[in-house]
């Protein structure tokens, strides 16, 4: 028998969602969830595994230490701004079971494996990129020296690094996660505001091509190089979830970019077409026509698309390799076939002026895509964006720091020319001038009024968001007054909005 082994996606901040810590590192005025993915691959191939997603099955600090206290072997996902708490958590569950061996996996070990065991004294290995086999072969008795890919400690206390080990090529070899999501995880547990409620989220494929210097995955855990599953094996495990889950209103491809390949994008959907199934994927706007006419056809509803900015210069500045032209292209195209959009934006990339953050913001607007997301610049450690505002001292805050002791979003960027300070009340801004529209808000209130389900929904997620900007907004005032400081002007526009506010307001997806 293996190690008994826990897979663990800590507990951290309140509706913080550390899942998606390299699009939103910062606690969320509307609680939402990503799945656990990246664990549920090993837990699937370790008889008498466990996989714990703490956050939003309610599991608290001490209560996870309590049920560490059963097992043998503890695979952590860490991430940049949690690594502190993390380490703490570590440390006291070792404490609490001194035989427990403790590995941490994900981004942030990997790009910093000898800092993370030196400040996690309780850590006995990390593992660098994909991590399936590597903490499998440990589970399994595989002495640390002859696994491909951990960083440890050596027999006089020096950091030893393996060999790295080659990307997973044979993907249809891993388990399928849908059954570790039944025998683990609750669905009704994860809410993302703009999915139906409630999803199930999987990945068909792994790894990126593209270039983004922002980006996290591909430069640290999963790679450039693209692999993906066969489409039998895709369809096959979609039969599998409608038949655990009847009552699961939609399915999220959450691959880096799901349709990067045309042929294989058509080809899936036509296997999945028969199952009937309701589902969302990730897309770039580089997504032609037929592809997305496809797509539609066989069930998908909803796109996530990195818009990131409204600047044709910035998005050469990131190695987006799209232009903005072509993304309102793009949302042309899927306005006609009925595809709903959620577009990201990020405010403090390369190039950023007062200028260009008003041209995304009108940009936007413009593209008046469903629902949005607004990001700051947030520059990992082992990203080219890191490595460029590090080089020329743009770089004021980073890791924990991220966030402040709220879990709120800090930013840490900071160009000639315009603050950061600025920069931060610019997402906030940015908010209230695309929803506080009465395009928008008609379309909040016709969603509400035909659907029950969403009509409960929104309301609690209006309350939530409506008291905890109300609240931030008297914050911010005071903290101003007491600076003797007044408010921002708002800046020129060439679409003004009147109802347009000034005070900044808290981070919110729709």
């Amino acid at each position: 028998m293996p190690l008994k082994t826990l897979f663990l996606n800590p507990p951290s901040f309140e509706n913080y969602d550390g899942g998606a810590s390299s699009r939103w590192p910062a606690t969320r005025e509307i609680e939402s969830y990503w799945y656990p993915v990246w664990l549920a691959y090993p837990a699937g191939m370790l008889e008498g595994s466990r996989l714990l997603d703490a956050s939003p099955h309610k599991v608290t600090a001490q209560e996870t230490i309590q049920i560490g206290r059963d097992y043998e072997f503890l695979v952590l996902f860490t991430s940049t701004p949690g690594f502190q708490g993390d380490i703490k958590l570590a440390a006291a569950m070792k404490a609490a079971n001194p035989g427990l061996k403790i590995a941490f996996v994900g981004p942030h070990v990997t790009t910093l494996p000898e800092a993370s065991l030196k400040e996690g004294t309780a850590l006995d290995f990390v593992v660098r990129r994909e991590f399936d086999y590597a903490v499998v072969e440990y589970a399994n008795g595989k002495p640390l020296n002859e696994i491909l890919g951990v960083s440890y400690r050596g027999p006089n206390g020096q950091i030893l690094h393996n060999a790295d080990r080659p990307a997973v090529a044979d993907l249809d070899a891993l388990p399928d996660v849908v059954d570790v999501y039944k025998r683990d995880i609750d669905p009704r547990r994860y809410n993302v505001p703009f999915l139906l409620y409630p999803f199930v989220s999987l990945y068909t494929t792994r790894g990126c091509p593209a270039q983004c210097t922002f980006c996290l995955w591909p430069q640290t855990l999963s790679g450039h190089p693209w692999r993906k599953r066969s489409t039998d094996k895709v369809a096959a495990e979609m039969a599998k979830a409608k038949e655990y889950w009847p009552w699961v209103k939609e399915f999220f491809f959450d691959d880096d970019t799901f349709n990067i390949q045309k042929a294989r994008t058509i080809e899936l959907c036509t296997k999945l077409k028969p199952l009937n199934l309701t589902w969302s994927c990730t897309s770039r706007v580089t997504t032609d026509y037929e592809t997305l006419k496809a797509m539609k056809e066989a069930g998908c509803r909803l796109l996530i698309v990195g818009y990131e900015s409204g600047d044709q210069q910035i998005l050469k500045n990131i190695k987006k390799g799209a232009t903005v032209q072509r993304a309102r292209d793009f949302t042309r195209d899927c306005t006609k076939l009925g595809l709903v959009v959620h577009g990201d934006f990020i405010l403090g990339l390369p190039g950023e002026t007062k200028e260009t953050i008003r041209r995304t913001i009108d940009f936007a607007k413009e593209l008046d895509v469903d629902t949005i997301q607004v990001s700051l610049a947030h520059a990992y450690p082992g990203t080219e964006l890191y490595d460029y505002a590090k080089a020329n001292g743009f770089l004021k805050a980073e890791g924990s720091q991220m966030v402040d002791d709220m879990g709120h979003q800090v930013a840490m960027i900071e160009y000639p020319g315009i603050s950061r300070d600025y920069i931060l009340e610019m997402v906030h801004r940015f908010y209230d001038e695309y929803y506080f529209r009465p395009k928008a808000i008609f379309r909040i209130v016709k969603k509400a009024a035909f659907n029950s389900t969403d009509r409960k929904r929104l309301y609690t997620e209006a309350k939530s968001f409506l008291k905890l900007r109300a609240a931030r907004n008297r914050s911010v005032k005071e903290s101003r007054k007491q600076q003797g400081v007044g408010l921002t002007p708002p800046p020129a526009s060439g679409t003004s909005n009147p109802g347009a506010k000034s005070e900044t307001v808290e981070p919110v997806n729709s």
